[in-house]
Protein backbone atom coordinates (compact mmCIF):
# COMPACT_ATOMS: atom_id res chain seq x y z
CA UNK A 1 0.00 0.00 0.00
CA UNK A 2 2.87 2.36 0.88
CA UNK A 3 4.51 1.71 -2.47
CA UNK A 4 1.28 2.48 -4.38
CA UNK A 5 0.77 5.69 -2.44
CA UNK A 6 4.35 6.75 -3.20
CA UNK A 7 3.89 6.03 -6.91
CA UNK A 8 0.66 8.06 -6.93
CA UNK A 9 2.36 11.02 -5.30
CA UNK A 10 5.20 10.82 -7.87
CA UNK A 11 2.74 10.79 -10.77
CA UNK A 12 0.87 13.81 -9.39
CA UNK A 13 4.14 15.66 -8.82
CA UNK A 14 5.19 15.00 -12.44
CA UNK A 15 1.89 16.29 -13.80
CA UNK A 16 2.13 19.43 -11.70
CA UNK A 17 5.78 20.06 -12.61
CA UNK A 18 5.45 19.38 -16.34
CA UNK A 19 3.65 22.62 -17.26
CA UNK A 20 6.16 24.64 -15.21
CA UNK A 21 9.10 23.02 -17.02
CA UNK A 22 7.44 23.65 -20.35
CA UNK A 23 7.00 27.29 -19.42
CA UNK A 24 10.70 27.54 -18.57
CA UNK A 25 11.63 26.14 -21.97
CA UNK A 26 9.42 28.64 -23.82
CA UNK A 27 11.46 31.47 -25.32
CA UNK A 28 10.66 35.08 -24.65
CA UNK A 29 10.10 37.25 -27.74
CA UNK A 30 13.59 38.72 -27.27
CA UNK A 31 15.17 35.27 -27.02
CA UNK A 32 13.25 34.02 -30.04
CA UNK A 33 14.36 37.05 -32.05
CA UNK A 34 18.00 36.48 -31.05
CA UNK A 35 17.82 32.80 -31.97
CA UNK A 36 16.25 33.57 -35.35
CA UNK A 37 18.89 36.23 -36.08
CA UNK A 38 21.68 33.76 -35.35
CA UNK A 39 20.10 31.05 -37.49
CA UNK A 40 19.75 33.52 -40.36
CA UNK A 41 23.36 34.73 -40.03
CA UNK A 42 24.67 31.17 -39.88
CA UNK A 43 22.74 30.20 -42.99
CA UNK A 44 24.07 33.26 -44.84
CA UNK A 45 27.64 32.40 -43.78
CA UNK A 46 27.29 28.84 -45.06
CA UNK A 47 25.82 30.15 -48.30
CA UNK A 48 28.67 32.55 -49.09
CA UNK A 49 31.25 29.91 -48.15
CA UNK A 50 29.63 27.49 -50.57
CA UNK A 51 29.41 30.13 -53.29
CA UNK A 52 33.10 31.10 -53.07
CA UNK A 53 34.18 27.46 -52.95
CA UNK A 54 32.10 26.68 -56.05
CA UNK A 55 33.52 29.69 -57.90
CA UNK A 56 37.09 28.78 -57.01
CA UNK A 57 36.70 25.10 -57.87
CA UNK A 58 35.05 26.02 -61.18
CA UNK A 59 37.82 28.59 -61.87
CA UNK A 60 35.21 31.29 -62.34
CA UNK A 61 36.22 34.97 -62.11
CA UNK A 62 35.79 36.24 -58.55
CA UNK A 63 34.14 39.57 -57.74
CA UNK A 64 36.19 42.58 -56.69
CA UNK A 65 37.20 42.22 -53.03
CA UNK A 66 36.01 38.61 -52.89
CA UNK A 67 36.77 38.27 -49.19
CA UNK A 68 34.64 41.17 -48.01
CA UNK A 69 31.32 39.33 -48.15
CA UNK A 70 32.92 36.38 -46.34
CA UNK A 71 34.32 38.66 -43.66
CA UNK A 72 31.03 40.45 -43.07
CA UNK A 73 29.18 37.13 -42.90
CA UNK A 74 31.63 35.84 -40.28
CA UNK A 75 31.24 39.04 -38.25
CA UNK A 76 27.46 38.61 -38.38
CA UNK A 77 27.71 35.02 -37.11
CA UNK A 78 29.87 35.97 -34.15
CA UNK A 79 27.78 39.07 -33.42
CA UNK A 80 24.43 37.33 -33.47
CA UNK A 81 25.77 34.45 -31.38
CA UNK A 82 26.93 36.96 -28.74
CA UNK A 83 23.48 38.55 -28.80
CA UNK A 84 21.99 35.08 -28.41
CA UNK A 85 24.15 34.16 -25.43
CA UNK A 86 23.44 37.54 -23.86
CA UNK A 87 19.74 36.71 -24.12
CA UNK A 88 20.22 33.02 -23.22
CA UNK A 89 23.40 32.38 -21.19
CA UNK A 90 22.58 28.66 -21.27
CA UNK A 91 23.64 28.67 -24.95
CA UNK A 92 27.28 29.34 -23.99
CA UNK A 93 29.06 26.13 -24.90
CA UNK A 94 32.48 24.50 -24.68
CA UNK A 95 35.79 26.19 -25.46
CA UNK A 96 36.88 26.25 -29.10
CA UNK A 97 40.23 25.71 -30.79
CA UNK A 98 40.39 29.31 -31.98
CA UNK A 99 40.41 30.54 -28.37
CA UNK A 100 37.44 32.81 -29.03
CA UNK A 101 35.49 33.45 -25.82
CA UNK A 102 32.68 30.83 -25.82
CA UNK A 103 30.05 33.53 -25.36
CA UNK A 104 30.96 34.75 -28.86
CA UNK A 105 31.38 31.48 -30.71
CA UNK A 106 29.71 28.07 -30.93
CA UNK A 107 32.47 25.47 -31.12
CA UNK A 108 30.22 23.28 -33.26
CA UNK A 109 30.90 25.52 -36.27
CA UNK A 110 34.70 25.27 -36.12
CA UNK A 111 34.77 23.53 -39.55
CA UNK A 112 33.15 26.59 -41.13
CA UNK A 113 35.97 28.82 -39.89
CA UNK A 114 38.51 26.30 -41.20
CA UNK A 115 36.85 26.58 -44.62
CA UNK A 116 36.83 30.39 -44.29
CA UNK A 117 40.61 30.38 -43.73
CA UNK A 118 41.13 27.95 -46.61
CA UNK A 119 39.24 30.20 -49.01
CA UNK A 120 41.28 33.23 -47.97
CA UNK A 121 44.46 31.25 -48.59
CA UNK A 122 43.35 30.87 -52.21
CA UNK A 123 42.05 34.42 -52.65
CA UNK A 124 45.12 36.02 -51.11
CA UNK A 125 47.79 33.87 -52.73
CA UNK A 126 50.93 35.86 -53.66
CA UNK A 127 51.32 37.03 -57.28
CA UNK A 128 53.51 34.97 -59.58
CA UNK A 129 56.41 37.44 -59.37
CA UNK A 130 56.46 37.64 -55.56
CA UNK A 131 59.93 37.26 -54.06
CA UNK A 132 59.85 34.94 -51.08
CA UNK A 133 62.45 34.53 -48.38
CA UNK A 134 63.75 31.17 -47.21
CA UNK A 135 63.83 32.59 -43.64
CA UNK A 136 60.75 34.82 -43.40
CA UNK A 137 60.34 34.70 -39.62
CA UNK A 138 64.01 35.27 -38.83
CA UNK A 139 64.02 38.17 -41.30
CA UNK A 140 61.28 39.92 -39.34
CA UNK A 141 63.07 39.42 -36.03
CA UNK A 142 66.41 40.55 -37.45
CA UNK A 143 64.95 43.68 -39.03
CA UNK A 144 62.99 44.68 -35.94
CA UNK A 145 66.04 44.12 -33.75
CA UNK A 146 68.52 46.03 -35.90
CA UNK A 147 66.15 48.98 -36.35
CA UNK A 148 65.75 49.19 -32.58
CA UNK A 149 69.52 49.00 -32.11
CA UNK A 150 69.99 51.79 -34.65
CA UNK A 151 67.48 53.82 -32.63
CA UNK A 152 69.72 53.43 -29.58
CA UNK A 153 67.97 50.67 -27.64
CA UNK A 154 69.91 48.37 -25.34
CA UNK A 155 70.17 44.70 -26.43
CA UNK A 156 67.36 43.55 -24.13
CA UNK A 157 64.92 46.11 -25.47
CA UNK A 158 66.08 45.62 -29.06
CA UNK A 159 65.29 41.91 -28.63
CA UNK A 160 61.78 42.91 -27.47
CA UNK A 161 61.43 44.95 -30.68
CA UNK A 162 62.30 41.86 -32.72
CA UNK A 163 59.73 39.79 -30.85
CA UNK A 164 57.07 42.48 -31.24
CA UNK A 165 57.82 42.74 -34.97
CA UNK A 166 57.22 39.03 -35.38
CA UNK A 167 53.88 39.47 -33.60
CA UNK A 168 52.92 42.14 -36.12
CA UNK A 169 53.72 39.76 -38.98
CA UNK A 170 51.34 37.19 -37.53
CA UNK A 171 48.70 39.83 -36.78
CA UNK A 172 48.72 41.14 -40.33
CA UNK A 173 49.00 37.91 -42.35
CA UNK A 174 49.12 35.05 -39.85
CA UNK A 175 52.78 34.63 -40.75
CA UNK A 176 52.29 34.27 -44.53
CA UNK A 177 54.68 36.18 -46.75
CA UNK A 178 53.86 38.32 -49.79
CA UNK A 179 50.10 37.77 -49.62
CA UNK A 180 47.52 39.91 -51.34
CA UNK A 181 44.35 41.12 -49.59
CA UNK A 182 40.89 39.69 -50.23
CA UNK A 183 39.26 42.74 -48.64
CA UNK A 184 41.36 45.58 -50.04
CA UNK A 185 43.01 46.65 -53.27
CA UNK A 186 45.35 48.96 -51.35
CA UNK A 187 47.08 46.97 -48.63
CA UNK A 188 49.42 44.19 -49.76
CA UNK A 189 52.45 42.15 -48.79
CA UNK A 190 53.83 40.56 -45.64
CA UNK A 191 53.09 43.68 -43.57
CA UNK A 192 49.99 44.73 -45.56
CA UNK A 193 51.10 48.24 -46.45
CA UNK A 194 49.68 50.70 -48.94
CA UNK A 195 51.81 52.37 -51.63
CA UNK A 196 52.27 55.60 -49.66
CA UNK A 197 53.22 53.71 -46.50
CA UNK A 198 55.75 51.69 -48.45
CA UNK A 199 57.31 54.83 -49.93
CA UNK A 200 57.40 56.55 -46.55
CA UNK A 201 59.02 53.55 -44.90
CA UNK A 202 61.58 53.27 -47.69
CA UNK A 203 62.51 56.94 -47.30
CA UNK A 204 62.95 56.53 -43.55
CA UNK A 205 65.08 53.41 -44.05
CA UNK A 206 67.40 55.26 -46.41
CA UNK A 207 67.81 57.96 -43.77
CA UNK A 208 69.18 55.48 -41.21
CA UNK A 209 70.94 53.11 -43.61
CA UNK A 210 74.37 54.33 -42.47
CA UNK A 211 73.52 53.51 -38.85
CA UNK A 212 72.21 50.12 -39.93
CA UNK A 213 75.43 49.37 -41.82
CA UNK A 214 77.50 50.33 -38.79
CA UNK A 215 75.34 48.28 -36.44
CA UNK A 216 75.11 45.12 -38.56
CA UNK A 217 77.20 45.06 -41.76
CA UNK A 218 76.02 41.58 -42.73
CA UNK A 219 72.36 42.57 -42.51
CA UNK A 220 73.09 45.73 -44.47
CA UNK A 221 74.68 43.64 -47.23
CA UNK A 222 71.61 41.41 -47.31
CA UNK A 223 69.48 44.53 -47.60
CA UNK A 224 71.46 45.73 -50.61
CA UNK A 225 70.85 42.40 -52.35
CA UNK A 226 67.12 42.43 -51.61
CA UNK A 227 66.78 46.05 -52.73
CA UNK A 228 68.41 45.20 -56.06
CA UNK A 229 66.31 42.06 -56.38
CA UNK A 230 63.07 44.02 -55.86
CA UNK A 231 63.98 46.84 -58.25
CA UNK A 232 61.76 45.56 -61.05
CA UNK A 233 58.62 44.74 -58.99
CA UNK A 234 56.33 46.32 -56.44
CA UNK A 235 58.63 46.29 -53.39
CA UNK A 236 55.71 45.15 -51.25
CA UNK A 237 55.96 41.72 -52.86
CA UNK A 238 59.51 41.21 -51.74
CA UNK A 239 59.18 39.90 -48.19
CA UNK A 240 62.31 41.60 -46.88
CA UNK A 241 61.66 45.05 -48.30
CA UNK A 242 57.98 45.06 -47.31
CA UNK A 243 58.73 44.10 -43.70
CA UNK A 244 61.55 46.64 -43.57
CA UNK A 245 59.49 49.50 -44.97
CA UNK A 246 56.42 48.56 -42.94
CA UNK A 247 58.38 48.66 -39.70
CA UNK A 248 60.08 51.92 -40.62
CA UNK A 249 56.81 53.58 -41.65
CA UNK A 250 54.77 52.97 -38.52
CA UNK A 251 56.79 51.43 -35.72
CA UNK A 252 60.44 52.42 -35.72
CA UNK A 253 59.97 55.67 -33.81
CA UNK A 254 57.78 53.96 -31.23
CA UNK A 255 60.53 51.41 -30.61
CA UNK A 256 62.17 54.18 -28.55
CA UNK A 257 59.30 53.82 -26.09
CA UNK A 258 59.86 50.10 -25.49
CA UNK A 259 61.68 50.52 -22.15
CA UNK A 260 58.65 52.33 -20.71
CA UNK A 261 56.15 50.09 -22.51
CA UNK A 262 57.54 46.87 -21.02
CA UNK A 263 57.24 48.37 -17.54
CA UNK A 264 53.60 49.25 -18.08
CA UNK A 265 52.81 46.09 -20.07
CA UNK A 266 55.03 43.25 -18.82
CA UNK A 267 53.04 40.65 -20.81
CA UNK A 268 54.72 40.26 -24.25
CA UNK A 269 51.34 39.65 -25.89
CA UNK A 270 50.02 42.95 -24.55
CA UNK A 271 53.12 44.62 -25.99
CA UNK A 272 52.29 43.10 -29.39
CA UNK A 273 48.71 44.30 -29.09
CA UNK A 274 49.84 47.85 -28.41
CA UNK A 275 52.07 47.89 -31.49
CA UNK A 276 49.24 46.43 -33.57
CA UNK A 277 47.19 49.43 -32.42
CA UNK A 278 49.95 51.63 -33.87
CA UNK A 279 49.05 49.91 -37.15
CA UNK A 280 45.28 50.32 -36.68
CA UNK A 281 44.82 53.67 -34.89
CA UNK A 282 48.27 55.31 -34.80
CA UNK A 283 47.35 58.83 -33.67
CA UNK A 284 45.41 58.00 -30.48
CA UNK A 285 47.90 55.24 -29.61
CA UNK A 286 50.80 57.68 -29.77
CA UNK A 287 48.76 60.16 -27.73
CA UNK A 288 48.10 57.48 -25.13
CA UNK A 289 51.82 56.72 -24.91
CA UNK A 290 52.61 60.42 -24.41
CA UNK A 291 49.89 60.85 -21.79
CA UNK A 292 51.81 59.17 -18.99
CA UNK A 293 48.74 57.07 -18.18
CA UNK A 294 48.55 54.64 -21.09
CA UNK A 295 46.03 52.15 -19.76
CA UNK A 296 43.52 54.75 -18.59
CA UNK A 297 43.79 56.95 -21.68
CA UNK A 298 40.35 57.05 -23.26
CA UNK A 299 39.26 57.39 -26.88
CA UNK A 300 35.78 58.51 -27.83
CA UNK A 301 36.05 59.63 -31.45
CA UNK A 302 33.39 57.88 -33.58
CA UNK A 303 35.98 57.54 -36.35
CA UNK A 304 38.47 55.81 -34.05
CA UNK A 305 35.79 53.49 -32.66
CA UNK A 306 34.85 52.64 -36.27
CA UNK A 307 38.48 51.79 -37.09
CA UNK A 308 38.66 49.55 -34.04
CA UNK A 309 35.47 47.74 -35.07
CA UNK A 310 36.75 47.31 -38.62
CA UNK A 311 39.67 45.44 -37.08
CA UNK A 312 37.65 43.06 -34.89
CA UNK A 313 37.76 45.14 -31.68
CA UNK A 314 34.36 45.86 -30.10
CA UNK A 315 32.94 44.48 -33.34
CA UNK A 316 30.71 41.64 -32.17
CA UNK A 317 27.26 41.90 -30.66
CA UNK A 318 24.99 44.81 -29.89
CA UNK A 319 26.50 45.50 -26.46
CA UNK A 320 30.04 45.82 -27.82
CA UNK A 321 29.01 47.81 -30.87
CA UNK A 322 27.01 50.24 -28.72
CA UNK A 323 30.19 51.45 -27.03
CA UNK A 324 30.97 55.09 -27.70
CA UNK A 325 34.33 55.16 -25.92
CA UNK A 326 36.95 52.88 -24.41
CA UNK A 327 40.15 53.07 -22.38
CA UNK A 328 43.30 51.44 -23.68
CA UNK A 329 42.98 48.90 -20.89
CA UNK A 330 39.56 47.96 -22.29
CA UNK A 331 40.81 48.01 -25.89
CA UNK A 332 43.67 45.63 -25.12
CA UNK A 333 41.22 43.33 -23.33
CA UNK A 334 38.90 43.37 -26.34
CA UNK A 335 41.66 42.26 -28.73
CA UNK A 336 41.05 38.58 -27.91
CA UNK A 337 40.84 37.66 -31.59
CA UNK A 338 44.57 38.46 -31.84
CA UNK A 339 45.59 36.23 -28.91
CA UNK A 340 46.04 33.05 -30.91
CA UNK A 341 48.11 34.83 -33.57
CA UNK A 342 50.40 36.34 -30.97
CA UNK A 343 50.78 33.00 -29.21
CA UNK A 344 51.95 31.53 -32.52
CA UNK A 345 54.40 34.39 -32.87
CA UNK A 346 55.74 33.76 -29.36
CA UNK A 347 56.26 30.08 -30.15
CA UNK A 348 58.05 30.89 -33.41
CA UNK A 349 60.21 33.49 -31.66
CA UNK A 350 61.25 30.94 -29.03
CA UNK A 351 62.13 28.53 -31.83
CA UNK A 352 64.29 31.15 -33.58
CA UNK A 353 66.07 32.13 -30.38
CA UNK A 354 66.61 28.47 -29.57
CA UNK A 355 68.62 28.04 -32.74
Amino acid sequence: MGFRRLALFAAVAFLVAAPAAGQQRALTPHQAEAAAAYDKALAAFKSILNERRRQIDAREPLPNLPGQALYLARVAVISTYKDLTDAMPSRIGRPNKFEIPPAYFDAEIEPLIDEYASLFDVMEAPPANAQNSATPFKDVVDLGTVIARAKGLAPEHAAAAGRISLGLFFAETNGKQNVRNGRSNTYMGSFQTGPSEDRNGHRKWQAIKAEIAATDPRLSARDDKEEARASSIDRRFNHWTNVRDGLMNAHAEVFREIPAIVKTLPDPIDQMKLFELIQIVPTPTRSALRSGDLLNYRVSSPTIMKHLRNNSIFAFGQADRARTSASFREILGAMWLFNRKFEKAMAKYAEIRGR
